[in-house]
């Protein structure tokens, strides 16, 4: 007898990594989630917004600093460019907090 899984959507999935977070184990869940080399995606698409929203830097010169292909910098350009203006400034903000 089948059964249906636990986590079935995006939302439970953000739930899930807010719960760990309230819990102070968000790290330790998004290693096990997380491979090297998604972490390191993860990593250079956070980057890429940052530049996109800061503007100071062609496409070509985020490529390159970034060491991702340009395809890759286009999808961020393109995924910016669906949102609005509120939701680029609050992950502006949110990309400049250190």
């Amino acid at each position: 007898m089948a059964t249906e899984p636990e986590y079935t959507d995006w939302q439970q999935i953000l739930d899930l990594v807010k719960s760990s977070s309230e819990s102070n184990q968000h790290e330790m869940l998004l290693t096990m989630l997380l491979t090297p080399d998604e972490r390191e995606s993860l990593v250079a698409r956070v980057n890429i917004f940052r530049e996109l929203l800061e503007g100071d830097l062609s496409q070509r010169q985020i490529s390159q600093m970034l060491g991702v292909g340009i395809a890759t910098i286009t999808r961020g350009s393109n995924e910016l460019k669906s949102k609005s203006e509120l939701d680029k400034q609050a992950l502006a903000e949110l990309l400049q907090r250190k």
